[in-house]
């Protein structure tokens, strides 16, 4: 019982010292890249990559923003590590995709990668790569935010209270605020399944 407390508390207490200004910012490059016909592609390692499959499911059906995550095509994913790399896999994936300045990177990673320490290399290339291109970058990251708070656009990041429990967090709160983002008023096209079922209720009541 003693964890389950720290632990809710600990995600209570997150919450409320996210940089809002910068959750603000994300919102602004997403209407942005919708506005402009551009794409989203959201990257993730790991837990990361499920996130990412879901948010790419969450920007399309609610936000109404063309969005793609690479570990989702589980086939190429794997023929370019065993052919390429790991370290490039992301950037080859990207080129194909004729990466754009319209586009949007959405990094999801808990520490957000380093070359030195050789740690998640294959985003910070995939990175490199957009700023070459003009994309814009926004991370979801823990830590000290790594490459990706260094060079992104927009980062919001995840405040660590516990060494034991940082890649729960991170996690847990790449989904809290992409949630939070689709379902913004400036982002939010359309209507969530639930929510449209309440208003059908209240209308018959």
């Amino acid at each position: 019982m003693e964890y389950i407390k720290k632990y809710l508390e600990q995600t209570s207490k997150i919450a409320s010292m996210l940089d809002q200004n910068a959750i603000a910012k994300a919102v602004k490059i997403l209407k942005d890249v919708r506005d402009n016909k551009g794409r989203l592609f959201v990257l993730g390692v790991g837990g990361s990559a499920g996130n990412a499959s879901h948010a790419v499911n969450d920007f399309r059906k609610i936000a109404g923003i063309e969005a793609y995550a690479p570990t989702d095509n589980v086939s190429e994913l794997t023929a370019r590590i065993n052919d390429d790399g790991w370290n490039s896999v992301f950037k080859n994936w990207l080129r194909v995709s004729n990466l754009n300045s319209n586009d949007v990177l959405l990094v999801f990673s808990v520490g957000g990668g380093s070359l030195e320490k050789n740690i998640s290399v294959n985003l910070v290339t995939a990175e490199q790569y957009a700023k070459e291109i003009g994309a814009k970058i926004i991370g979801i990251v823990s830590r000290d935010g790594g490459y990706t708070k260094n060079i992104s656009d927009c980062c919001i990041l995840i405040p660590v209270l516990s060494p034991e429990t940082v890649t729960p967090h991170a996690e847990e709160f790449q989904a809290i605020v992409w949630h939070l983002l689709v379902s913004h008023p400036d982002l939010q096209m359309n209507e969530m399944k639930w929510e449209s079922e309440v208003k059908t209720v209240k209308s018959h009541a």
